[in-house]
């Protein structure tokens, strides 16, 4: 059961990073550079849906149907867009991979639920984290070669042999969990209202590639299609960070967001501002892979000696620390490699989150609620993505087209982001149910 989850997290590990590396020569070769954010902007407005449909249907039948739809699909999005003979085509066959993508990770997050003892689980939510550090060592290479070398196709179906692990050590061994757990309440909409959220993240997405009046009417439009939709798909009480579970889902999107912003401007800082290159640039990333992990494994052996909350906390603290001094790496007389440390210590701090928040959101479920909860930790980890990266492109896109782009415009969106990562340092106090005396 433990190897067959590792294998489902490799699987989307390798396609993520490989595809990354390759998508540039992708576009180019299919003449859709144009459409390039769609490329992974479908992928995460498809997901979102198939999250919110993962956890109801785990919650009503078990995880065995959502696991084995979720992983096949998956591969049937790998196949069709390494056969892709356009960019329509090929956003069409990545949205397909996200719907399998959004259903396999929440069923993933409720085998835990219901295979693992609570003792156990921060140790298999390190594991999830493990599952990354090989993909993010060697999947640019792979990925790089393959596109160089055989063609950009071979990257897609590189990914489909790793869906035959999970179908075969997993499935069969899912009956033993059975099926719905008791009488799942009645959640009429939600799938609906999933829609109507992707709706509203798909015209952010589309936003922050316009300028202008036009893009800010997206955005406008699409905020108010998503917050009303989030607030009835999160736990109540979620987005004003409610004692107890509510503000633990919304941790995973505020941190999540943060983080990912930052690192989506790391590569290109360091080689805007120090000229550094690429395997330079790139190993600072492949360090925090490696961090992260450690950080899981450190909160899986701190279960019941370090309350969960405290580790949220500390984590996001070292996020903000990790955000707020990388810009030191931009400044002349400085070594560049200071981005690597800092990236480190920010990387350790969210596998502490992240594996503590997922354990939490277990613990602070009813079996009946498990799904529907993974799923809300899912989709908060998309919007909070998207929002926060959006920010920091939109930051950057002003000082491009004042033609001003410089050492602070990096440090303005790490500095951001660093405000972002120390106010869930301090919301993460809201974990307890109960304010301390």
């Amino acid at each position: 059961m433990t190897f067959g989850v590792m294998t489902v997290m490799t699987m989307f590990a390798f396609e993520g990073v490989g595809v990354a590396t390759a998508m540039p020569v992708v576009a180019r070769s299919l003449d859709g550079l144009g459409a390039y954010a769609w490329a992974f902007n479908g992928y995460v407005v498809a997901s979102l849906v198939a999250m919110v449909v993962a956890g109801e249907w785990c919650d009503r039948a078990g995880p065995r149907g959502p696991l084995l739809v979720g992983v096949s699909v998956f591969g049937l999005g790998a196949v069709l867009a390494g056969a892709a003979w356009s960019m329509p085509v090929l956003v069409s066959a990545r949205a397909l991979q996200g719907l399998g993508g959004g259903l396999s990770v929440v069923t993933v997050y409720v085998i835990i639920g219901r295979a693992f003892p609570g003792h156990l689980r921060p140790k298999a939510f390190g594991l999830l984290a493990a599952a990354w550090v090989l993909p993010a060592i060697v999947g640019p290479l792979i990925s790089g070669f393959l596109t160089d070398y055989v063609t950009w196709r071979a990257v897609f179906w590189f990914a489909v042999p790793f869906i035959i692990p999970p179908l075969i050590l997993l499935v069969p061994r899912l009956d033993r969990l059975g099926g719905g757990v008791g009488d799942a309440p009645p959640r009429r909409g939600r799938i609906r209202l999933s829609l109507v959220a992707a709706a509203g993240l798909a015209l952010l997405q589309e936003a922050g590639t316009r300028r202008g009046t036009s893009g800010g009417v997206l955005a406008v439009v699409g905020l108010g299609l998503l917050f009303p939709a989030l607030s009835r798909l999160l736990p109540p009480g979620a987005l004003r960070f409610a004692r107890g579970l509510p503000t633990v889902v919304v941790m995973r999107g505020l941190l999540a967001g943060a983080f990912f912003a930052s690192e989506a401007f790391v590569p290109l800082a360091l080689r805007t501002v120090r000229g550094v290159s690429t395997t330079q640039s790139g190993l600072t990333l492949t360090i925090g892979a490696i961090a992260w992990a450690l950080g899981s494994q450190v909160q899986g052996r701190l279960y019941g000696k370090v309350p969960r909350h405290r580790l949220v906390q500390v984590g996001a603290a070292m996020v903000a620390v990790c955000m707020g001094t990388l810009p030191l790496s931009l400044r002349d007389g400085i070594p560049f490699w200071v981005a690597a440390v800092s990236w480190f210590v920010g990387a350790s701090g969210m596998g502490l989150c992240f594996g503590a928040i997922g354990t939490l959101t277990l613990e602070l479920s009813e079996p009946e609620d498990q799904g529907a909860n993974a799923a809300a930790l899912q989709v908060c980890d998309s919007v909070g993505s998207v929002l926060l990266v959006g920010i920091a492109g939109a930051i950057y896109a002003a000082a491009l087209d004042a033609d001003a782009v410089s050492a602070s415009t990096f440090a303005t969106i790490w500095l951001v982001m660093a405000a972002v990562g120390a106010a869930g340092a301090v919301l993460a106090g809201r974990i307890r149910r109960h304010a301390a005396p």
